[in-house]
C-alpha cells in the first residue's frame, strides 16, 4: 500500500500548490497521518509514507472513517480547498468487509461532491466497495495488494480526466471590521542583524495605514532570540505617531539561540491578555505577524496549535533563512504564509499582508469576562528576590534572619502590605506568590523553612524578567494598577552571567521601587544598574552583616507613600493556589520503577503547602484503564496525603492507554465534585510520569486538557515517545526526561520551577451568578437513543440534531443547548452551560460517535435528566422561568419503566417531545410526552426531516418572555429525630459545662414532643453512653432537666468512629425511639475535642448511606480533616476556638439544621395490626454436631410427628427448626413457612451440620435474640405462647446459666430432652421447670416420650388477648451477586460458568420483591454486567446471562473485586435491600490465586452480614477461598468449571441456609466458670525490614503451635501481621483444628509496608481480638497470651496500648533483634523475663524452650476474678 500511495504521489503536482495530499490510516477508529495542508513538497510527502507504521486493531470500521473524513479532513481549515472548487478525491484502499454501516457516510461524501475511488481485495464485500464510490467504474478490485500496481494506470487516467481548473461557486466579499489587536514578533536574534532596520522601516508602514485608537486599532511589538521582550503592549499608545516614534525608536537586541516557540508562547501568556491590553474576550480579531530569518531552536508544535486554539490569526513572514515547514505550521494554514528573499524585500509582500489581515478578522470569539473595581487600597507590595546559587549556601541563613526581621516591620495581618519571596540561581522559583499568604505567621514560618536552592550560573536578568512577568502582575496578588506601592528587595552575592539592563528597565518603567543588597562579590555599577535611584544600591561585607543595613532600609520603606487613589479598575482574582494531579504509569512495563515514582511523589508532596484553601493533591494511576487513589477533595493535611501514598501499589495492566487516562483526569478528577476549583481559577496542574509509548491516540485528550487550562507536566523515561510527551505536556519546555525512574530525584528542582511557572497560566473562568429577572429563550436537551438498534440511523439524528439547533438563538444566550447519548445508561455529551456559541454545539454534535449498548433504559435516562441536566448547576435556568424544553429520539421499547421518571418531569414543568420510529412503543411514548400532540413517529430515523417543521413550529409556540414561577422557601419539616453525642474524653473535663450548656440551648429552640422533635444525648470517650433515648423523654422540660444534670464521664482513649457506630447501632433504631423508618429527618450533632484514636472512615460512611445528616463540631484541638469525613459534606463542619465559644455558631448550626432536613428518604414499611391470634410459637433447637451424625435421622423424624400434631394451616401455630453446634443455624424462621407441608418438606431435606464443640449457651443466647423475636416471626408481645424444644446428645463446652435464665425472663417455656452423653443438671438449668427436662437412652428412641411431650404442648393456654399490636415483616428475599472470575485463565471455562449461572438463575423465585440477581466479571479490576435492579424477570437476566462474554485481564485481583461489588453493588443505588433486611448473597467463582489480598475486603463484606459462597477449581487457593466464604462449609469446590453442575444442589442448600445470616450478630459475653486452656495471639512485624527474617518467624509460630492443645479446644490461636497498620490473619475462633492453622500459617505472605506502628497494633489488639466475639474466653477466666516478634524500632508510641494490654491482664512476651529498642520491648512485655531478644529471626529456634516453658508454667485451670455479667 505504501508503495502504490508513492507511486501516485509521484505523478501529482505538488510543488507549484496546484495539488494537496492527506493520508489516513483506519482500523476500529481513523489516526490521521497528516492533512491536505501540513506539507508543501513531494519530498515531504514521500518522506513521511515511506516511514508510516502499520496502525492494527479490530474491528474495521470503515463508515466511522469515512463519517470522520467528513467531518474532520475534507474541511477548510484541514485545507480543502472545496469552496474554491478544487475537485475533491478520495482513494480508499481496504482489505475487509467492515464491521459499521457505510451508508449513510459515503452518502454524505457524495452530497460533499467527493469524488471517492475504492481499492479492494477479495477480503472485501464488493456491494460495498460500489456503495462507497461515486460510479460503478470507480470501484476497483485487486487479489492482494501486492498487486496493487496493475490498476494504476487505470486510477491514473481517471485522476487526469478530472476537471482541474475550475471557477469558485461564488465570490465571498469581506467587510473589514472596526477594530483589531495586531501584535508585531520580530525575530531580534544576532542573525537579523543587518536586516532589523528593514523590519522596522516595515512595520512602520503598516501601522501608517492603520486606524489606530483605543477603540480602532490598537499594536504592540515584541522582539526575540533566546527570549523574548515586549517594547510596548497593546494598551501603551492609543495615538498612531506615539507607536510609529516608539518604532523608529527599536534596537536590534542581538541573542542566540532563536527561540521561535518559546516566544510564540510569551505573547500568548503575556500580550494576547486583558491586562496588556488584548481585547480578546471582547470578540476584537487578535492577529500576530510574525517576522522571522531563522530555523527555530526549540520545538514551535504546541505553541502555534495553543494560538491557533484561541482564534489568533498568526501571518508568518520568512526569509530564505527560515524553515519555510516551520513557518507554515505556526501560520493561521499555508497561505498565510510569505515569503521574501531577505527583509530588504518586505515592501514587496504589504499588499499580500494588508489582503490577508483583511481576510483574517473574522475568526475571533467574544468571551465576556467579569471586572470588579476597586477602590484606595493602603499599603505596600514587597517581594524578595534572594540569590540562591552555590556561591551563597553558607550565607543563606542570615538571608532568611534578615527577610524575617523586615517582615516583623510590615503590618500584614490587616491586609495593607503583602509579601511574596522569590530564589533564583539559574533560574527563578517562586517560594510563594503576594497573595499566596494573608498572615504574617505563616510567612515567617514558611521563611525558617526555606530551603537553599543552589545552582548557577547566576541570570539575575532573567530573575528580574520573571519577576516583570509573573509576579508583579495582578493574578499573582499584586495591586499596581490600584497604585499600591511595589518594592523590590533584591539580595544578590555575584555578579549576574546575563544582562541585567532592559530587565531592569522593565521593573523600572512599571514603577517598580527596586532596593539592591549586595556583597564584596557583587559589581557595584551592576547593582546601580538595577536599584530605582543611587541611594537603593546597599553593601554588605557579606549576608552575615545584614543586620548593619536594616535600619537604613526600613527607614526608606516607611517613606514610601502609603495612601493612593488607584489609578484605574483592576480584575481581582483569587489568591495563589494549587490544584496537583499526579498521574502515574502503572501498566506492566513501570513495575521495578514504581517505588521510584512513588518517592518522587511524596518527595515534590512534601515541598508544598497542603490545606483545603492551599494546595490540594490527587493522586491517579493507569494502565489500560485509569484508578484514582484518591481525589483533590480527599486529604486536607500533607501527612494524610503521603501516608497515602506510600501505602501505594503497583496496579499492572496493559496496554497502556494514555490518552484515555488523559481524558479519564479531565472528566473525572478536575472535575467540582472531586476538588477541582478550576472554575475558581485556582492553577490546574497534571504532572505525569510515564513509562512507554501509548497504544491509544493522545492527541484529543492533551488538546482538550490545554483548552481548559490545565497545565501539563510530562516526565518520561528513554521507554517513553519523546514526540509523544510533547505533545500532551504544556509546551515542549514542560516535557522532563530521565533515563530511568530511579533518576527522577535529578528533575525535581525542574519541577518546582515549571510548577511556578505554571502557576499564572491558568486564567480563571470567574463564573458569576447574579439576580436575573424576567429572561427569554429555552433550555434545549436532545436525548438520544444510542442503543445498539440504532447505529445505523445515528448519522440522521445528527444531522436532526444540527439542523434543530441551526434555527436557535445561542449566541446571545437567549437559547441553550445539551445532548445526552444514553442506552443501558446515560452519557451526557455537554451540558446547557458548556458551549456558548452555535459553532461549538455544531461541531461537537458532527463528531459525536455513537454509543452502542443494551437493554434501552429509558426511564433511567429520564431520571438522570431529572436529577443531573435540569438543574442550576448544569445550566438549565428553570429557576428563573426559562421554558425547559426535551427532545427525545428513541428507537425502541425501553427495558424498565418509564412512568414515575415521565411524570417527575411533567411535576417539573419539562415540555417533552417524543420521536419514535417503527420499533417505538406507541404508548409509552404518549406517556412520556407532555401532551398526545408531542408524540410524533417516523418511519425510521432517516426520515426525521419530514417532522422538522412541526417540532420547530412547537417550540417557537412555547411563551418565551416569562416571568420566574417564585423563588423557593424551605419550610421546616414538622419533627425531627436528634441525637447530641459529646466528647466526654480526659481533654474536655474544662469544656463541658459550655457543651451542657449549648445542647441546653439548642434543646430550648426546638419543638419538643412524641410526634414532634425527640432529642437525645449520648456521651463518649473510649466508648459510649447513652443517657437517654430518642422515646425517653416527651417534654422540653424533662429533657433540660436531664442535661442539666449531665456529669463528664472522662476516659481515654477518644474513639470517636467507635461511638459513631455505637449510636448507628444503639440509638438510631427503632427501639430506641428512631423514626428513620417513617421518614422522619435523623439529625446527629457531635460536639468533639481531639482527634479520633481509632479510624473513622466506614462509620461515617455508614451514617451517610442511612440518610443521617451529620453535623460536626470541633475546637483547635479537633482534627479538621477528619470532622469533614465525618460531616454530611464540609459546609456541615463548625468550629470554634473553645467550646466556650458554641454559642457563636448557634445560628449557624440552626440554619444547617433546617437545610439537613430534606435529606432523608422515608423508606416507608407497612405496618399491618394483627388482633388475638390463638396458637403457639415452636422452636425446634437440634444439636448438630459430631457426636449426634448418627442419630440425626431420628430426630428429623420426631420434629416431623410432633409438627403433623400442630395447626400450621390456619396461622394458629407457627414453627421454627434452628440446628447447632459451635454455633447456631436457622433452618428456618417462625414468618419463612405458613404451611405444615412447607415445613414437612424442609425438615424432610434437612443435613446434619457437623463441627464442634456444642455450644448450647451461645445458641440458647442466639435464639433470645434472633427468633423469639417480632422480626422473626415471634407473637410474644401478643401474648402467643413461647415454646422451645431442644434435643441435645452432649454436655456443653460453654455455660448455659445466663442464656437459659435470660430465655426464662421471656416467658419461653423450654423443653429438653437428652441422651445418655448429656448432663443431666445442665438439663434442668435449662428446661422451665423439672417436669420439662426429658431423657432418652439415644435418639432412635425419641418415639417413646412423644406423647409425654405432646400433652405439655396441649395443656399450654392457647386462647389469648395480645397486649400490643405488632409489626409484620415480608416474607424471605434474596438479593444474590454472582461475580465471576474473568481473567485470562478461565477462557476456556467461561462457557460452563456462564451455564451454571443460567442453571441457578432458573431455579430462583425472580422479581422486583422477590428475589434480585445481579452479575459482576473481574480480572484486574471489576465489571458490572448488571445491578440488582437492573432486570425484575428471569427471562431478562437468562438473556442477559447469555449474551456474556470473556472479559480477560490479568493479574487476578479478587480483594480488589470484593471491595467493589461491596462499594457498588451491594448498595441502596444499585438495588441492594440490604438495609430493609433481605438476605444479602455473593456467589464467586474463581479459577485462581489472587494477586492482591483479600483479607479486609473479605472481613468487611462478613461484618456487613453478606453471605459469601466461594466456589473454586483445582488452580483456586483453597485456603483464600475459606478465607472469603462465610465459613469453611460456604466453600465449594471443583476440578473444572465443566464440573460447576456437581454442586448445584449444595449451592441452593446453602443459599437457603444463609437466608438468615443478614442480621446484626449480637455478640453476648455470658459468665463462665473453671475453663482450661490459653488464648494465644501471635502478633508479626511484618514491615519492609523484615522481608529476609519472615519465613523463620513462620518456622516458629509453626514450632509453638505444634506444641498446643488445638483439637480439644483447650487452647486457640490467632496470628496478626502488621507494618503501618494491622490485618488479621485469623481470629481466635476462626479455626479449630490444628492442621487448619499450621495451613494457613505455612502459606501467610509478608506484609510490607513502613513505618513500623507497633502502638497502634498493640491497641487494636485490645480492641478487635482480645474480645469475646473474636474469640477471645478473658471472661471466662482463660489466659490470654501475646506473643510478638518485632524487627524494628516503633515510629508511634507503645506506652498507652501496653498498658491497656496489661490492665487487660494479657501476658505479654516480647521477642525482639538487634534492630529492636531494648527499652521498648521492656515496656511492651508483661514482665522483665518476658522481653527475649535474638540476633536476627533466623535464630528464633535458640529461644523455643524458654518460651515454651513460660508457656506451660502459666496456671491452665483457673477461677475468674469475679463473675461479670455483661448488658447490652
Amino acid at each position: 500500500m505504501q508503495d502504490f500511495v508513492q507511486r501516485v504521489v509521484e505523478t501529482l503536482s505538488v510543488d507549484d500548490n496546484k495539488d494537496r495530499v492527506s493520508v489516513v490510516q483506519y482500523s476500529r477508529d481513523p489516526a490521521v497521518q497528516f492533512y491536505l495542508n501540513t506539507y508543501a513538497t513531494k519530498v515531504e510527502i514521500l518522506d513521511i509514507v515511506r516511514g508510516l507504521r502499520h496502525k492494527g486493531g479490530r474491528p474495521l470500521n470503515t463508515g466511522a472513517a469515512l463519517q470522520y473524513l467528513r467531518n474532520n479532513v475534507f474541511t477548510a481549515s484541514a485545507g480543502s480547498r472545496r469552496l474554491e472548487g478544487v475537485p475533491q478525491v478520495l482513494i480508499l484502499l481496504s482489505g475487509g468487509r467492515s464491521s459499521d454501516s457505510v451508508d449513510a457516510p459515503a452518502s454524505a461524501l457524495k452530497q460533499l461532491g467527493v469524488l471517492t475511488f475504492v481499492i479492494g481485495t477479495k477480503g472485501s464485500d464488493r456491494r460495498e466497495l460500489q456503495k462507497i464510490s461515486h460510479d460503478d467504474n470507480s470501484a476497483l478490485s485487486v487479489s492482494d495488494f501486492t498487486d496493487l500496481q496493475r490498476i494504476q494506470q487505470q486510477l491514473q487516467s481517471s485522476l487526469e480526466a478530472l476537471v482541474i481548473d475550475v471557477t469558485p461557486e461564488s465570490p465571498t466579499v469581506l467587510v473589514e471590521p472596526a477594530q483589531k489587536d495586531i501584535v508585531f514578533l520580530l525575530d531580534g536574534s544576532d542573525g537579523t542583524r543587518n536586516g532589523f532596520p528593514a523590519m522596522r522601516d516595515f512595520v512602520e508602514k503598516v501601522v501608517e495605514k492603520l486606524n489606530v485608537g483605543e477603540s480602532k486599532d490598537r499594536v504592540s511589538v515584541v522582539q526575540y532570540s533566546s527570549d523574548a521582550e515586549v517594547h510596548f503592549d497593546l494598551n501603551t499608545y492609543t495615538t498612531k505617531e506615539d507607536i510609529v516614534d516608539s518604532v523608529r525608536g527599536l534596537r536590534h537586541r542581538g541573542g542566540r539561540p532563536l527561540n521561535t516557540g518559546a516566544a510564540l508562547q510569551y505573547v500568548r501568556d503575556n500580550v494576547f491578555t486583558n491586562s496588556a491590553g488584548s481585547r480578546r474576550l471582547q470578540g476584537v480579531p487578535q492577529i500576530l505577524i510574525l517576522l522571522n530569518g531563522g530555523r527555530s531552536f526549540d520545538n514551535v508544535d504546541t505553541p502555534a496549535s495553543v494560538l491557533k486554539q484561541q482564534g489568533i490569526i498568526v501571518i508568518g513572514i520568512g526569509t530564505r533563512s527560515s524553515d519555510s515547514g516551520e513557518l507554515r505550521k505556526i501560520s493561521h494554514d499555508p497561505n498565510y504564509t510569505l515569503s521574501v528573499s531577505e527583509f530588504t524585500d518586505l515592501p514587496s509582500v504589504q499588499e499580500q499582508l494588508t489582503s490577508l489581515m483583511s481576510t483574517g478578522l473574522v475568526m475571533a470569539t467574544p468571551m465576556t469576562p467579569t471586572v470588579t473595581v476597586v477602590t484606595h487600597p493602603t499599603g505596600r507590595d514587597v517581594v524578595f528576590l534572594l540569590d540562591g546559587s552555590d556561591g551563597t549556601r553558607t550565607g543563606f541563613p542570615a538571608m532568611q534572619d534578615f527577610v524575617q526581621r523586615l517582615v516583623e516591620t510590615l503590618s500584614v495581618d490587616d491586609n495593607k502590605d503583602r509579601v511574596s519571596v522569590v530564589q533564583y540561581s539559574r533560574d527563578p522559583a517562586v517560594q510563594f506568590y503576594l497573595n499566596t499568604y494573608a498572615t504574617k505567621v505563616e510567612i515567617l514560618d514558611i521563611v525558617r523553612g526555606l530551603r537553599h536552592k543552589g545552582g548557577r550560573p547566576l541570570n539575575t536578568g532573567a530573575a528580574l524578567q520573571y519577576l516583570r512577568n509573573n509576579v508583579f502582575t495582578a493574578s499573582a496578588g499584586s495591586r499596581r494598577l490600584e497604585g499600591v506601592p511595589q518594592v523590590l528587595i533584591l539580595l544578590s552575592g555575584g555578579r549576574s552571567s546575563d544582562s541585567v539592563d532592559a530587565p531592569a528597565s522593565a521593573l523600572k518603567q512599571l514603577g517598580v521601587l527596586t532596593f539592591v543588597i549586595g556583597t564584596k562579590g557583587s559589581d557595584r555599577r551592576e547593582l546601580q544598574k538595577i536599584s530605582h535611584d543611587d541611594n537603593s544600591a546597599l553593601s554588605v561585607s557579606d549576608f552575615t552583616d545584614l543586620q548593619r543595613i536594616q535600619q537604613q532600609l526600613q527607614s526608606s520603606l516607611e517613606a514610601l507613600v502609603i495612601d493612593v487613589t488607584p489609578e484605574s479598575p483592576t480584575v481581582l482574582v483569587e489568591p495563589a493556589q494549587k490544584d496537583i494531579v499526579f498521574l502515574l504509569d502503572g501498566s506492566d512495563g513501570t513495575r521495578n520503577g514504581f517505588p521510584a515514582m512513588r518517592d518522587f511523589v511524596e518527595k515534590v508532596v512534601e515541598k508544598l503547602n497542603v490545606g483545603e484553601s492551599k494546595d490540594r493533591v490527587s493522586v491517579v494511576q493507569y494502565s489500560s484503564d485509569a484508578e484514582v487513589h484518591f481525589d483533590l477533595n480527599t486529604y486536607t493535611t500533607k501527612e494524610d496525603i503521603v501516608d497515602s501514598v506510600r501505602g501505594l501499589r503497583h496496579r499492572g495492566g496493559r496496554p497502556l492507554n494514555t490518552g484515555a487516562a488523559l481524558q479519564y483526569v479531565r472528566d473525572n478528577v478536575f472535575t467540582n465534585s472531586a476538588g477541582s476549583r478550576r472554575l475558581q481559577g485556582v492553577p490546574q496542574i497534571l504532572i505525569l510520569l510515564n513509562g512507554g509509548r501509548s497504544f491509544d491516540n493522545v492527541d484529543t485528550p492533551a488538546s482538550v486538557l490545554k483548552q481548559q487550562g490545565i497545565i501539563v507536566i510530562g516526565i518520561g523515561t528513554r521507554s517513553s515517545d519523546s514526540g509523544e510527551l510533547r505533545k500532551i505536556s504544556h509546551d515542549p519546555n514542560y516535557t522532563l526526561s530521565v533515563s530511568e525512574f530511579t533518576d527522577l530525584p535529578s528533575v525535581q528542582e525542574q519541577l518546582t520551577s515549571l510548577m511556578s511557572t505554571g502557576l499564572v497560566m491558568a486564567t480563571p473562568m470567574t463564573p458569576t451568578v447574579t439576580v436575573v429577572t424576567h429572561p427569554t429563550g429555552r433550555d434545549v436537551v436532545f436525548l438520544l437513543d444510542g442503543s445498539d438498534g440504532t447505529r445505523t440511523g445515528f448519522p440522521a439524528m445528527q444531522d436532526f440534531v444540527q439542523r434543530v439547533v441551526e434555527t436557535l438563538s445561542v449566541d446571545d444566550n437567549k437559547d441553550r443547548v445539551s445532548v445526552v447519548q444514553y442506552s443501558r445508561d446515560p452519557a451526557v455529551q455537554f451540558y446547557l452551560n458548556t458551549y456558548a456559541t452555535k459553532v461549538e454545539i455544531l461541531d461537537i454534535v458532527r463528531g459525536l460517535r455513537h454509543k452502542g449498548g443494551r437493554p434501552l433504559n429509558t426511564g433511567a435516562a429520564l431520571q438522570y435528566l431529572r436529577n443531573n441536566v435540569f438543574t442550576a448547576s448544569a445550566g438549565s435556568r428553570r429557576l428563573e422561568g426559562v421554558p425547559q424544553v426535551l427532545i427525545l429520539l428513541s428507537g425502541g421499547r425501553s427495558s424498565d419503566s418509564v412512568d414515575a421518571p415521565a411524570s417527575a418531569l411533567k411535576q417539573l414543568g419539562v415540555l417533552t417531545f417524543v420521536i419514535g420510529t417503527k420499533g417505538s412503543d406507541r404508548r409509552e411514548l404518549q406517556k412520556i410526552s407532555h401532551d398526545d400532540n408531542s408524540a410524533l413517529s417516523v418511519s425510521d430515523f432517516t426520515d426525521l426531516q419530514r417532522i422538522q417543521q412541526q417540532l420547530q413550529s412547537s417550540l417557537e409556540a412555547l411563551v418565551i418572555d416569562v416571568t420566574p414561577e417564585s423563588p423557593t422557601v424551605l419550610v421546616e419539616p414538622a419533627q425531627k429525630d436528634i441525637v447530641f453525642l459529646l466528647d466526654g474524653s480526659d481533654g474536655t473535663r474544662n469544656g463541658f459545662p459550655a457543651m451542657r450548656d449549648f445542647v441546653e440551648k439548642v434543646v430550648e429552640k426546638l419543638n419538643v414532643g412524641e410526634s414532634k422533635d425527640r432529642v437525645s444525648v449520648v456521651q463518649y470517650s473510649s466508648d459510649a453512653e447513652v443517657h437517654f433515648d430518642l422515646n425517653t423523654y416527651t417534654t422540653k422540660e424533662d429533657i433540660v432537666d436531664s442535661v442539666r444534670g449531665l456529669r463528664h464521664r472522662g476516659g481515654r482513649p477518644l474513639n470517636t468512629g467507635a461511638a459513631l457506630q455505637y449510636v448507628r447501632d444503639n440509638v438510631f433504631t427503632n427501639s430506641a425511639g428512631s423514626r428513620r423508618l417513617q421518614g422522619v429527618p435523623q439529625i446527629l450533632i457531635l460536639l468533639n475535642g481531639g482527634r479520633s484514636f481509632d479510624n473513622v472512615d466506614t462509620p461515617a460512611s455508614v451514617l451517610k448511606q442511612q440518610g443521617i445528616i451529620v453535623i460536626g463540631i470541633g475546637t483547635r484541638s479537633s482534627d479538621s480533616g477528619e470532622l469533614r469525613k465525618i460531616s454530611h459534606d464540609p459546609n456541615y463542619t463548625l468550629s470554634v476556638s473553645e467550646f466556650t465559644d458554641l454559642p457563636s455558631v448557634q445560628e449557624q448550626l440552626t440554619s444547617l439544621m433546617s437545610t439537613g432536613l430534606v435529606m432523608a428518604t422515608p423508606m416507608t414499611p407497612t405496618v399491618t395490626v394483627v388482633t388475638h391470634p390463638t396458637g403457639r410459637d415452636v422452636v425446634f433447637l437440634l444439636d448438630g454436631s459430631d457426636g449426634t451424625r448418627t442419630g440425626f435421622p431420628a430426630m428429623q423424624d420426631f420434629v416431623q410427628r410432633v409438627v403433623e400434631t400442630l395447626s400450621v394451616d390456619d396461622n394458629k401455630d407457627r414453627v421454627s427448626v434452628v440446628q447447632y453446634s459451635r454455633d447456631p443455624a436457622v433452618q428456618f424462621y417462625l414468618n419463612t413457612y405458613a404451611t405444615k407441608v412447607e415445613i414437612l418438606d424442609i425438615v424432610r431435606g434437612l443435613r446434619h451440620k457437623g463441627g464442634r464443640p456444642l455450644n448450647t449457651g451461645a445458641a440458647l443466647q442466639y435464639l433470645r435474640n434472633n427468633v423469639f423475636t417480632a422480626s422473626a416471626g415471634s407473637r410474644r408481645l401478643e401474648g402467643v405462647p413461647q415454646v422451645l424444644i431442644l434435643l441435645s446428645g452432649g454436655r456443653s463446652s460453654d455455660s448455659v446459666d445466663a442464656p437459659a435464665s435470660a430465655l426464662k425472663q421471656l416467658g419461653v417455656l423450654t423443653f429438653v430432652i437428652g441422651t445418655k452423653g448429656s448432663d443431666r443438671r445442665e438439663l434442668q438449668k435449662i428446661s422451665h421447670d423439672d417436669n420439662s427436662a426429658l431423657s432418652v437412652s439415644d435418639f432412635t428412641d425419641l418415639q417413646r416420650i412423644q406423647q409425654q411431650l405432646q400433652s405439655s404442648l396441649e395443656a399450654l393456654v392457647i386462647d389469648v388477648t395480645p397486649e400490643s399490636p405488632t409489626v409484620l415483616v415480608e416474607p424471605a428475599q434474596k438479593d444474590i451477586v454472582f461475580l465471576l472470575d474473568g481473567s485470562d485463565g478461565t477462557r476456556n471455562g467461561f462457557p460452563a460458568m456462564r451455564d451454571f449461572v443460567e442453571k441457578v438463575v432458573e431455579k430462583l423465585n425472580v422479581g422486583e420483591s422477590k428475589d434480585r440477581v445481579s452479575v459482576v466479571q473481574y480480572s484486574s479490576d471489576a465489571e458490572v454486567h448488571f445491578d440488582l435492579n437492573t432486570y425484575t424477570t428471569k427471562e431478562d437476566i437468562v438473556d442477559s446471562v447469555r449474551g456474556l462474554r470473556h472479559r480477560g485481564g490479568r493479574p487476578l485481583n479478587t480483594g480488589a473485586a470484593l471491595q467493589y461489588v461491596r462499594d457498588n453493588v451491594f448498595t441502596n443505588s444499585a438495588g441492594s435491600r440490604r438495609l430493609q433486611g433481605v438476605p444479602q448473597i455473593l456467589i464467586l467463582l474463581n479459577g485462581g490465586r489472587s494477586f492482591d489480598n483479600v483479607d479486609t475486603p473479605a472481613s468487611v463484606l462478613k461484618q456487613q452480614g453478606i453471605i459469601v459462597i466461594g466456589i473454586g477449581t483445582r488452580s483456586s487457593d483453597s485456603g483464600e477461598l475459606r478465607k472469603i466464604s462465610h465459613d469453611p462449609n460456604y466453600t465449594l469446590s471443583v476440578s473444572e468449571f465443566t464440573d460447576l453442575p456437581s454442586v448445584q444442589e449444595q449451592l441452593t442448600s446453602l443459599m437457603s441456609t444463609g437466608l438468615v445470616m443478614a442480621t446484626p450478630m449480637t455478640p453476648t459475653v455470658t459468665v463462665v466458670t473453671h475453663p482450661t486452656g490459653r488464648d494465644v495471639v501471635f502478633l508479626l512485624d511484618g514491615s519492609d525490614g523484615t522481608r529476609t527474617g519472615f519465613p523463620a518467624m513462620q518456622d516458629f509460630v509453626q514450632r509453638v503451635v505444634e506444641t498446643l492443645s488445638v483439637d480439644d479446644n483447650k487452647d486457640r490461636v490467632s496470628v496478626v501481621q502488621y507494618s503501618r497498620d494491622p490485618a488479621v490473619q485469623f481470629y481466635l475462633n476462626t479455626y479449630a483444628t490444628k492442621v487448619e492453622i499450621l495451613d494457613i500459617v505455612r502459606g501467610l505472605r509478608h506484609k510490607g509496608g513502613r513505618p513500623l506502628n507497633t502502638g497502634a497494633a498493640l491497641q487494636y489488639l485490645r480492641n478487635n481480638v482480645f474480645t469475646a466475639s473474636a474469640g477471645s474466653r478473658r471472661l471466662e477466666g482463660v489466659p490470654q497470651v501475646l506473643i510478638l516478634l518485632s524487627g524494628g524500632r516503633s515510629s508511634d508510641s507503645v506506652d498507652a496500648p501496653a498498658s491497656a494490654l496489661k490492665q487487660l491482664g494479657v501476658l505479654t512476651f516480647v521477642i525482639g533483634t538487634k534492630g529492636s529498642d531494648r527499652r521498648e520491648l521492656q515496656k511492651i512485655s508483661h514482665d522483665d523475663n518476658s522481653a527475649l531478644s535474638v540476633s536476627d529471626f533466623t535464630d528464633l529456634q535458640r529461644i523455643q524452650q524458654q518460651l515454651q516453658s513460660s508457656l506451660e508454667a502459666l496456671v491452665i485451670d483457673v477461677t475468674p476474678e469475679s463473675p461479670t455479667v455483661l448488658g447490652m
